[in-house]
């Protein structure tokens, strides 16, 4: 499952029950994060116009609109460490979802000002600062068509030396 792990930009417009959320969000709680600060927080957003809102926060964020459930992931900056963290608890988030069989997307807010809207929109204040948001829902069949995003990987012996 890990292995074939990829992006989902397009979504049915079934709802992802709270239940299913909540099971999601048990298992990244448990990542785990520098002398255990867990230096996050999420918010969900599954309002459209809200989610149409978060899609406008930059050219990467467009898919946003179009899930059912975006995740806006919050990290106290005050650590160094917080953004490392925030990546494992995106990660443990996303592999969890694709386990429920759940489509996801993760979206960078930048710059700053798109985080501060992001961060304004989730209802947070400093230290936390969102420039995460996770797009969330039921897969859908991608849209015909050559996509501008390069698919697949670069082989192992480019990426590791050997023992």
């Amino acid at each position: 499952m890990l292995r074939g792990l990829r992006a989902n930009r397009w979504f049915t417009d079934a709802e992802v029950p709270t239940a299913d959320l909540r099971r999601i969000l048990e298992v990244a709680r448990w990542t785990g994060s520098a002398r255990n600060r867990q230096p996050w927080r999420v918010h969900t957003v599954r309002d459209a116009d809200t989610r149409a809102e978060l899609g406008r926060c930059g050219d990467y964020a467009l898919h946003l609109a179009q899930a059912p459930v975006v995740i806006l992931l919050a990290l106290d900056r005050g650590g160094a460490d917080a953004e490392f963290d925030g990546g494992r608890f995106a990660q443990t988030l996303m592999a969890a979802a694709g386990a429920f069989g759940l489509g996801c997307c993760p979206a960078t807010f930048f710059p700053a000002a798109n985080a501060e809207r992001a961060t304004a929109i989730a209802g947070f204040e400093e230290p936390w600062s969102v420039r995460t948001g996770i797009a969330l829902g039921w897969p859908a069949p991608a849209p015909a068509g050559r996509s501008a995003i390069p698919r697949g990987r670069l082989p192992l012996h480019t990426l590791w030396s050997g023992e």
